[in-house]
């Protein structure tokens, strides 16, 4: 009997591991943005955030819409995880997406976050939404090809084990690339000069949609199905990687920042988001 539960409780980890690995980036990369992005939060977002999520962290929440898709309650965000742009279209000309898209979701609910008349519960999920698209935004298999799943119909090995190409993006090549904790992370790589800074959360939710579109076509000409994945392409794409992480945290910050603070110098209408 306790052989049979300890099987049943593999297969159901195992399961739900692989569910989760369709979405995003892993932990570790949600972590880190949301961590960077509580970083450049002026005082006055800091205050509207905590109040919004009573007290808690955006780490605290930067997965929680990994597991929520997964239930009846949320499962309409299921493809808000991601926008398919396939090999034979572009940005423009892909098809839309039935029940919406990340681009489509990332608007609504910084629509919501800005609309002073929504209640503080739709507010609260809005930010949690946020929170956890902006990161997806910035993995390129989230603007994979619908014919292969965005990558998890690539398979690949990964230093000699079975491995699809999106799970590897979304984990994998994030904890090789470094073993730091996400303080850890944010502490090495948070380190642009400002004006550097303003020219990353330049643009708009289109314009840094199209530029994750542009990685991951170099991804996949990079990790064609088959392929094994070892030290090299880790060497090559941590940068890469790194960059991603940072830029989601810094464009997370600015959107906020211009929602939650009169003040902010370069601050932007939600709306032209």
């Amino acid at each position: 009997m306790k052989a049979y539960v300890l099987k049943k409780l593999f297969i159901c980890s195992v399961s739900l591991s692989a569910a989760l690995s369709a979405l995003a980036w892993g932990q570790k990369g949600h972590d880190v943005t949301a961590y960077i992005a509580e970083q450049h939060f002026t005082p006055a977002t800091a205050e509207a955030v905590a109040v919004l999520l009573d007290g808690m962290s955006p780490v605290y929440w930067a997965n929680w819409l990994d597991n929520a898709s997964h239930t009846p309650e949320y499962a309409y965000t299921k493809t808000w995880h991601y926008k398919n742009v396939d090999a034979d279209k572009t940005y423009w000309t892909q098809p839309e997406q039935a029940g919406g898209d990340i681009v489509m979701a990332l608007r609504q609910n910084i629509a919501v976050l800005a609309d002073s008349t929504k209640s503080k519960d739709e507010q609260e999920l809005a930010l949690k939404i946020v929170i956890h698209l902006m990161g997806d935004l910035h993995q390129p298999m989230h603007m994979g090809h619908a014919t292969d799943r965005g990558g998890n119909s690539v398979k690949l090995r990964y230093f000699g084990r079975d491995a699809n190409l999106h799970s590897i993006w979304d984990s994998n090549l994030v904890e090789s690339a470094h073993k730091w904790g996400y303080t850890e992370w944010q502490q090495q790589i948070d380190r642009q000069p400002e004006e550097i800074e303003v020219v990353t959360v330049g643009g708009n939710i289109d314009d840094w949609a199209q530029k994750t579109v542009a990685i991951s076509s170099k991804v996949y000409g990079a990790m064609p199905s088959g392929c094994n994945v070892s030290y090299n392409e880790v060497a090559y794409w941590a940068p890469v990687i790194e960059a991603q992480l940072l830029i989601g945290g810094l464009r997370l910050a600015h959107v906020l920042n211009s929602i939650y603070d009169p003040g902010y110098r370069h601050a932007k209408e939600p709306s032209a988001f």
